[in-house]
Protein backbone atom coordinates (compact mmCIF):
# COMPACT_ATOMS: atom_id res chain seq x y z
CA UNK A 1 0.00 0.00 0.00
CA UNK A 2 1.42 3.62 -0.71
CA UNK A 3 0.99 6.21 1.60
CA UNK A 4 0.87 9.93 0.01
CA UNK A 5 2.72 12.39 2.22
CA UNK A 6 0.21 14.62 3.63
CA UNK A 7 0.55 17.91 1.47
CA UNK A 8 2.39 20.74 3.04
CA UNK A 9 0.76 23.30 5.61
CA UNK A 10 0.64 26.91 4.50
CA UNK A 11 2.71 29.43 6.11
CA UNK A 12 1.50 30.89 9.57
CA UNK A 13 2.44 34.44 10.70
CA UNK A 14 4.72 33.00 13.09
CA UNK A 15 6.86 31.26 10.37
CA UNK A 16 7.28 34.68 8.92
CA UNK A 17 8.29 36.46 12.51
CA UNK A 18 11.10 33.63 12.66
CA UNK A 19 12.25 33.97 8.86
CA UNK A 20 12.61 37.57 9.24
CA UNK A 21 14.14 37.33 12.94
CA UNK A 22 10.98 39.35 14.53
CA UNK A 23 8.11 38.72 16.71
CA UNK A 24 4.43 37.72 14.88
CA UNK A 25 3.43 41.47 16.63
CA UNK A 26 5.68 42.94 14.55
CA UNK A 27 4.87 41.19 11.37
CA UNK A 28 1.04 42.01 12.05
CA UNK A 29 1.48 45.82 12.25
CA UNK A 30 3.79 45.40 8.67
CA UNK A 31 0.54 43.74 7.58
CA UNK A 32 -1.57 46.76 8.56
CA UNK A 33 0.53 49.05 7.35
CA UNK A 34 1.08 50.83 11.08
CA UNK A 35 3.49 53.15 10.79
CA UNK A 36 5.44 52.17 13.86
CA UNK A 37 7.95 50.04 11.78
CA UNK A 38 11.12 50.78 10.90
CA UNK A 39 11.97 50.73 7.29
CA UNK A 40 14.78 47.92 7.41
CA UNK A 41 12.28 46.07 9.27
CA UNK A 42 9.79 46.44 6.91
CA UNK A 43 11.53 45.68 3.97
CA UNK A 44 12.98 41.94 5.88
CA UNK A 45 8.93 41.30 6.52
CA UNK A 46 8.16 41.82 3.18
CA UNK A 47 10.89 39.32 1.82
CA UNK A 48 9.96 36.41 4.26
CA UNK A 49 6.76 37.09 2.95
CA UNK A 50 7.39 37.01 -0.32
CA UNK A 51 9.91 33.92 -0.06
CA UNK A 52 8.17 31.85 2.10
CA UNK A 53 4.60 32.59 -0.06
CA UNK A 54 2.83 33.76 2.81
CA UNK A 55 -0.89 35.05 2.47
CA UNK A 56 -2.60 37.05 5.17
CA UNK A 57 -5.80 35.30 6.59
CA UNK A 58 -8.54 37.61 5.72
CA UNK A 59 -10.83 36.02 8.55
CA UNK A 60 -7.92 36.41 11.05
CA UNK A 61 -7.92 39.84 10.44
CA UNK A 62 -11.37 40.63 10.32
CA UNK A 63 -11.40 39.30 14.09
CA UNK A 64 -8.66 41.82 14.64
CA UNK A 65 -10.65 44.34 13.52
CA UNK A 66 -13.81 43.62 14.60
CA UNK A 67 -15.18 43.77 11.05
CA UNK A 68 -15.61 42.25 7.98
CA UNK A 69 -12.38 43.31 5.36
CA UNK A 70 -14.78 44.76 2.89
CA UNK A 71 -17.29 47.53 2.51
CA UNK A 72 -21.23 47.93 1.79
CA UNK A 73 -22.01 50.98 -0.26
CA UNK A 74 -25.71 52.70 0.79
CA UNK A 75 -27.50 53.71 -2.28
CA UNK A 76 -30.74 54.73 -3.39
CA UNK A 77 -29.96 54.95 -7.37
CA UNK A 78 -27.67 52.50 -9.39
CA UNK A 79 -28.93 53.93 -12.64
CA UNK A 80 -28.08 57.40 -12.61
CA UNK A 81 -24.96 58.50 -14.38
CA UNK A 82 -23.52 59.86 -11.22
CA UNK A 83 -24.50 57.06 -9.33
CA UNK A 84 -23.66 53.84 -11.40
CA UNK A 85 -20.35 55.55 -12.27
CA UNK A 86 -19.56 56.28 -8.72
CA UNK A 87 -20.25 53.34 -7.69
CA UNK A 88 -18.37 51.55 -10.48
CA UNK A 89 -15.14 53.35 -9.21
CA UNK A 90 -15.74 51.53 -6.07
CA UNK A 91 -16.36 48.13 -7.44
CA UNK A 92 -12.48 48.58 -9.16
CA UNK A 93 -10.85 49.97 -6.18
CA UNK A 94 -12.20 47.37 -4.78
CA UNK A 95 -11.84 44.56 -7.28
CA UNK A 96 -7.73 46.22 -7.16
CA UNK A 97 -6.99 45.83 -3.66
CA UNK A 98 -8.61 41.81 -3.09
CA UNK A 99 -11.10 43.09 -1.43
CA UNK A 100 -15.27 42.56 -1.58
CA UNK A 101 -17.78 45.14 -1.95
CA UNK A 102 -21.81 44.13 -1.42
CA UNK A 103 -24.63 47.04 -2.29
CA UNK A 104 -27.27 48.06 -0.12
CA UNK A 105 -30.21 49.81 -1.87
CA UNK A 106 -32.23 52.13 0.01
CA UNK A 107 -35.57 52.85 -1.56
CA UNK A 108 -36.97 55.27 1.03
CA UNK A 109 -36.48 58.32 3.86
CA UNK A 110 -39.48 55.98 5.54
CA UNK A 111 -38.24 55.32 8.89
CA UNK A 112 -38.84 51.57 8.87
CA UNK A 113 -36.87 51.37 5.98
CA UNK A 114 -33.65 53.66 6.62
CA UNK A 115 -33.77 51.44 10.26
CA UNK A 116 -33.72 48.30 8.51
CA UNK A 117 -30.99 49.67 6.04
CA UNK A 118 -29.11 50.84 9.20
CA UNK A 119 -29.63 47.80 10.76
CA UNK A 120 -28.13 45.89 7.68
CA UNK A 121 -24.56 47.80 7.56
CA UNK A 122 -24.25 48.01 11.57
CA UNK A 123 -23.59 44.87 11.36
CA UNK A 124 -19.71 43.32 11.94
CA UNK A 125 -20.20 41.72 8.33
CA UNK A 126 -20.67 44.75 6.58
CA UNK A 127 -17.04 45.92 6.89
CA UNK A 128 -16.59 49.69 6.00
CA UNK A 129 -19.36 51.59 4.96
CA UNK A 130 -19.86 53.94 2.08
CA UNK A 131 -23.02 56.02 1.67
CA UNK A 132 -24.14 57.93 -1.19
CA UNK A 133 -25.99 61.10 0.47
CA UNK A 134 -26.48 62.72 -2.74
CA UNK A 135 -30.85 62.42 -1.69
CA UNK A 136 -32.82 62.66 1.21
CA UNK A 137 -32.77 58.84 1.67
CA UNK A 138 -28.84 58.54 1.58
CA UNK A 139 -28.59 61.66 4.07
CA UNK A 140 -31.08 59.84 6.42
CA UNK A 141 -29.35 56.35 6.80
CA UNK A 142 -25.81 58.65 7.39
CA UNK A 143 -27.51 60.63 9.90
CA UNK A 144 -29.04 57.26 11.94
CA UNK A 145 -25.51 55.34 11.66
CA UNK A 146 -24.43 54.55 15.10
CA UNK A 147 -20.91 56.49 15.81
CA UNK A 148 -19.12 53.22 16.14
CA UNK A 149 -20.07 52.01 12.47
CA UNK A 150 -16.55 53.33 10.08
CA UNK A 151 -18.54 55.00 7.40
CA UNK A 152 -17.81 57.72 4.68
CA UNK A 153 -20.23 59.83 2.75
CA UNK A 154 -20.35 60.55 -0.37
CA UNK A 155 -21.49 64.42 -0.28
CA UNK A 156 -22.69 67.28 -2.25
CA UNK A 157 -19.50 70.08 -1.69
CA UNK A 158 -22.04 72.53 0.26
CA UNK A 159 -23.22 69.19 2.53
CA UNK A 160 -23.59 69.93 6.48
CA UNK A 161 -20.85 68.71 8.50
CA UNK A 162 -22.44 65.74 9.89
CA UNK A 163 -19.45 64.04 11.93
CA UNK A 164 -17.92 62.27 9.39
CA UNK A 165 -15.53 61.83 6.52
CA UNK A 166 -17.24 63.47 3.47
CA UNK A 167 -15.90 63.68 -0.10
CA UNK A 168 -17.14 65.91 -2.57
CA UNK A 169 -16.29 67.31 -5.89
CA UNK A 170 -16.21 71.48 -6.57
CA UNK A 171 -19.30 71.27 -8.92
CA UNK A 172 -19.99 74.42 -7.46
CA UNK A 173 -16.56 76.08 -9.12
CA UNK A 174 -17.65 74.34 -12.48
CA UNK A 175 -21.48 75.41 -12.53
CA UNK A 176 -19.84 79.21 -11.72
CA UNK A 177 -17.59 78.71 -14.66
CA UNK A 178 -20.44 76.88 -17.03
CA UNK A 179 -22.18 80.48 -16.28
CA UNK A 180 -19.77 83.09 -17.01
CA UNK A 181 -18.99 80.72 -19.80
CA UNK A 182 -22.67 81.82 -21.22
CA UNK A 183 -22.60 85.62 -19.79
CA UNK A 184 -19.12 85.89 -21.45
CA UNK A 185 -20.90 84.90 -25.07
CA UNK A 186 -23.05 87.81 -24.38
CA UNK A 187 -26.07 86.66 -22.91
CA UNK A 188 -27.91 89.22 -20.61
CA UNK A 189 -28.55 86.34 -17.88
CA UNK A 190 -28.91 82.33 -17.40
CA UNK A 191 -31.86 80.90 -16.41
CA UNK A 192 -31.21 77.13 -14.56
CA UNK A 193 -32.90 73.95 -14.45
CA UNK A 194 -31.97 72.28 -11.46
CA UNK A 195 -31.58 68.88 -10.43
CA UNK A 196 -33.00 67.66 -7.14
CA UNK A 197 -30.74 68.66 -3.92
CA UNK A 198 -31.04 67.49 0.01
CA UNK A 199 -32.51 71.16 0.55
CA UNK A 200 -30.64 74.61 0.42
CA UNK A 201 -28.73 75.21 -2.55
CA UNK A 202 -26.92 72.25 -4.02
CA UNK A 203 -23.30 72.86 -5.14
CA UNK A 204 -24.85 73.21 -8.80
CA UNK A 205 -27.42 75.91 -7.77
CA UNK A 206 -25.08 77.64 -5.65
CA UNK A 207 -21.89 77.86 -8.44
CA UNK A 208 -24.91 79.11 -11.01
CA UNK A 209 -25.89 81.99 -8.19
CA UNK A 210 -22.12 83.52 -7.21
CA UNK A 211 -21.40 83.93 -10.90
CA UNK A 212 -24.45 85.81 -11.53
CA UNK A 213 -24.08 88.13 -8.70
CA UNK A 214 -21.05 88.36 -9.09
CA UNK A 215 -21.45 89.46 -12.92
CA UNK A 216 -24.53 92.00 -11.75
CA UNK A 217 -26.80 90.27 -13.61
CA UNK A 218 -30.39 89.50 -13.11
CA UNK A 219 -31.00 86.20 -10.93
CA UNK A 220 -34.53 84.36 -12.46
CA UNK A 221 -36.39 81.88 -10.31
CA UNK A 222 -34.72 78.35 -10.60
CA UNK A 223 -36.92 75.59 -12.24
CA UNK A 224 -36.69 72.57 -10.10
CA UNK A 225 -37.62 68.82 -12.05
CA UNK A 226 -36.70 65.59 -10.70
CA UNK A 227 -34.51 62.64 -11.88
CA UNK A 228 -36.79 62.35 -15.07
CA UNK A 229 -36.39 63.11 -18.53
CA UNK A 230 -40.21 64.06 -18.70
CA UNK A 231 -40.14 66.59 -15.69
CA UNK A 232 -37.30 68.53 -17.28
CA UNK A 233 -38.93 68.42 -20.62
CA UNK A 234 -42.24 70.37 -18.75
CA UNK A 235 -39.40 72.86 -17.59
CA UNK A 236 -38.09 73.26 -21.30
CA UNK A 237 -41.64 73.56 -22.31
CA UNK A 238 -41.90 76.70 -19.55
CA UNK A 239 -39.17 77.98 -20.80
CA UNK A 240 -39.56 77.90 -24.52
CA UNK A 241 -42.37 80.10 -24.11
CA UNK A 242 -40.76 83.09 -22.37
CA UNK A 243 -38.71 84.67 -25.24
CA UNK A 244 -36.12 86.79 -23.17
CA UNK A 245 -34.50 83.33 -22.53
CA UNK A 246 -31.54 83.22 -24.40
CA UNK A 247 -29.15 80.43 -22.11
CA UNK A 248 -29.85 78.02 -19.71
CA UNK A 249 -27.66 75.86 -17.35
CA UNK A 250 -29.42 72.03 -16.63
CA UNK A 251 -28.34 70.32 -13.43
CA UNK A 252 -27.16 67.81 -15.28
CA UNK A 253 -26.82 66.14 -19.40
CA UNK A 254 -30.30 64.17 -18.72
CA UNK A 255 -32.24 67.04 -18.22
CA UNK A 256 -30.24 69.31 -20.83
CA UNK A 257 -31.42 66.48 -23.19
CA UNK A 258 -35.55 66.95 -21.71
CA UNK A 259 -34.82 70.49 -22.30
CA UNK A 260 -33.56 70.24 -25.90
CA UNK A 261 -36.27 68.16 -27.02
CA UNK A 262 -38.66 71.09 -25.71
CA UNK A 263 -37.18 73.98 -27.08
CA UNK A 264 -37.20 72.00 -30.37
CA UNK A 265 -40.39 71.34 -30.47
CA UNK A 266 -41.24 74.92 -29.39
CA UNK A 267 -39.50 75.88 -32.67
CA UNK A 268 -36.54 76.89 -30.99
CA UNK A 269 -32.89 76.33 -32.72
CA UNK A 270 -30.15 75.59 -30.20
CA UNK A 271 -27.87 77.45 -29.95
CA UNK A 272 -28.95 80.04 -32.58
CA UNK A 273 -31.89 80.69 -30.03
CA UNK A 274 -31.07 79.44 -27.04
CA UNK A 275 -27.80 77.81 -25.38
CA UNK A 276 -27.55 75.17 -23.40
CA UNK A 277 -25.04 73.96 -21.01
CA UNK A 278 -25.29 70.31 -18.81
CA UNK A 279 -23.35 68.49 -15.88
CA UNK A 280 -21.61 65.18 -16.22
CA UNK A 281 -21.09 64.73 -19.38
CA UNK A 282 -22.45 61.67 -19.86
CA UNK A 283 -21.36 59.65 -22.88
CA UNK A 284 -23.66 60.08 -25.43
CA UNK A 285 -22.85 64.00 -24.95
CA UNK A 286 -20.26 64.59 -26.69
CA UNK A 287 -22.32 62.66 -30.31
CA UNK A 288 -26.22 64.45 -29.62
CA UNK A 289 -26.90 67.24 -32.82
CA UNK A 290 -25.50 69.64 -30.98
CA UNK A 291 -22.83 68.28 -29.08
CA UNK A 292 -23.53 69.27 -25.99
CA UNK A 293 -21.53 71.90 -24.00
CA UNK A 294 -21.35 70.39 -20.75
CA UNK A 295 -19.48 69.70 -17.21
CA UNK A 296 -17.24 66.91 -16.77
CA UNK A 297 -16.91 65.26 -13.40
CA UNK A 298 -14.85 62.29 -11.96
CA UNK A 299 -17.24 60.08 -10.61
CA UNK A 300 -15.12 57.03 -10.50
CA UNK A 301 -12.44 59.22 -9.10
CA UNK A 302 -14.72 60.57 -6.40
CA UNK A 303 -15.57 56.92 -6.06
CA UNK A 304 -12.10 55.27 -5.65
CA UNK A 305 -11.11 58.17 -3.25
CA UNK A 306 -14.16 56.65 -0.80
CA UNK A 307 -13.27 53.19 -1.32
CA UNK A 308 -9.86 53.79 0.17
CA UNK A 309 -11.55 56.77 2.78
CA UNK A 310 -13.59 53.88 4.02
CA UNK A 311 -11.05 51.64 4.26
CA UNK A 312 -8.84 53.35 6.73
CA UNK A 313 -11.20 54.01 8.66
CA UNK A 314 -12.12 50.69 9.25
CA UNK A 315 -8.80 49.49 9.88
CA UNK A 316 -7.56 52.65 12.12
CA UNK A 317 -5.37 53.97 9.54
CA UNK A 318 -4.56 57.90 8.84
CA UNK A 319 -7.35 59.33 6.02
CA UNK A 320 -5.61 59.35 2.74
CA UNK A 321 -5.26 62.42 0.65
CA UNK A 322 -8.04 62.53 -1.87
CA UNK A 323 -6.94 62.43 -5.21
CA UNK A 324 -9.56 63.69 -7.42
CA UNK A 325 -9.62 65.08 -11.29
CA UNK A 326 -11.50 68.79 -11.08
CA UNK A 327 -14.57 69.08 -12.58
CA UNK A 328 -14.04 71.30 -15.65
CA UNK A 329 -16.55 73.01 -18.60
CA UNK A 330 -16.64 71.31 -21.86
CA UNK A 331 -17.22 73.74 -24.52
CA UNK A 332 -19.14 72.00 -27.64
CA UNK A 333 -21.91 72.89 -29.91
CA UNK A 334 -24.44 73.58 -27.82
CA UNK A 335 -23.47 77.32 -26.74
CA UNK A 336 -23.37 80.75 -28.76
CA UNK A 337 -23.64 84.22 -28.84
CA UNK A 338 -27.54 85.35 -27.69
CA UNK A 339 -29.29 85.55 -31.14
CA UNK A 340 -29.83 89.67 -32.35
CA UNK A 341 -32.83 91.58 -31.66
Amino acid sequence: MTVSPSPRSAPSIRDVAAAAGVSYQTVSRVLNDSPRVRPETRTAVLAAIERLGFRPSRAARALSLGRALGITVVTSNTVLYGYATTLRGLEEAARTEGLAMGIRVVESAASAEVKQTVDYVSDASAGGVVVIAWDPMGIAVLEALPKDVPAVAVAEPAAPDRGRVAIALDERRAAADATRHLLELGHRTVHHVAIPSEGGPGGRLAGWQDALVQAGAEVPEVLGCGWDIESAYAAGRRLAAEPEVTAILCGNDDIAQGVRRALYDAGKDVPGDVSIVGFDDIPGSAYSTPALTTVRMDFAGLGRACFHAAVAELTGQAQPVPVLVPPALVVRESTAPPPRS
